[in-house]
């Protein structure tokens, strides 16, 4: 059985900027709150909870004069009230998230009312929908627009960024084949993050040179599903949170295994798991 890991796996710059941040911050204030999880994977959350990284969901749970601000980011509205309880920040958005922001911003102060291609429970989408300014949709399917008079006259469309780059094209094709004879003026703006597109580029590649492929990351990072998503078209897929969660079964009668993983995904995580399909691999070739 041969085991090979994709390029470009596992903690992503955004991420590993964040985690800097926060553990710069503990060391410095002792513990800190966090307003949601730095990043959906368990196993990190986890790892920094044990340095004082606490997380918390509602503003109203804040316990000190400091809070974090996740690499997901934050809307207008939630940072301004933040600031009215005189509240430090400590931002960790990712940089590709904030041009998002940055172009949602635009495009609704040049009269844009915006459809937001993502997954509306999403905190990167919320956040998204926020600097709109309260003129914009999310969704993933365009069956469930339905398209006012206002939204008709000039329409602007982004993406969550860790959408991929095939599936926002047919989206934006599938808007203009629904409403295009009616809509006055259109802007698209690709806000899909390069990293994410390249790692999903070489998940691919790699399940197409395999028999199964394993796809380690929290079941609630979009990312991490999306890989799973992309892997899955090509071949058979397993998505994981954790090496415990491996079943010898998949791997009977298949001797090409592919990895890859979230870019939430701690490095020990991934180390766990390919010691462990290590551990199957020689198992396999003394039962042989």
């Amino acid at each position: 059985m041969k085991i090979e890991k994709a390029r470009g796996l596992g903690l992503c710059s955004g991420v590993k900027r964040a985690i800097k941040l926060l553990e710069d911050a503990s060391n410095k204030y002792g513990e800190i709150e966090t307003l949601g999880p730095v990043a959906h994977n368990r196993q990190l959350v986890d790892e920094l909870a044990q340095k004082g990284v606490r997380v918390i969901e509602e503003l109203e749970q804040i316990q000190g004069k400091l809070v974090v601000i996740t690499t997901h980011g934050a809307s207008p509205e939630i940072l301004s009230k933040i600031n009215a309880r005189h509240i430090d920040i400590i931002d960790t958005t990712c940089s590709i998230v904030r041009g998002a922001q940055n172009a949602a911003k635009r495009l609704a102060e040049a009269g844009f009312d915006v459809i937001v291609f993502g997954e509306p429970e999403h905190s990167e989408v919320k956040g998204l929908l926020g600097w709109a300014g309260g003129k914009g949709i999310a969704t993933i399917s365009v069956e469930e627009i339905n398209l006012s008079q206002r939204l008709l006259h000039r329409l602007g469309i982004i993406s969550q960024t860790t959408q991929s780059q095939s599936a926002f094209i047919e989206f934006t094709k599938r808007v203009i084949a629904t409403f295009g004879s009616e809509i006055k003026e259109m802007h698209i703006i690709k806000t899909l993050c390069k990293e994410t597109q390249r790692r999903q580029e070489a998940a691919v590649s790699l399940a197409q040179r395999s028999q199964l492929m394993i796809v380690i990351g929290g079941y609630d990072s979009a990312n991490t599903r999306r890989l799973a998503e992309v892997c899955s078209s090509v071949v058979e897929t397993h998505l994981v949170e954790s090496a415990n969660e491996i079943d010898g079964s998949w791997f009977v009668g298949k001797h090409r295994i592919g990895v890859t993983a979230g870019a939430s995904t701690p490095d020990e995580a991934i180390r766990e798991l390919t010691t462990k399909l290590e551990s199957l691999r020689l198992s396999s070739i003394a039962n042989f």
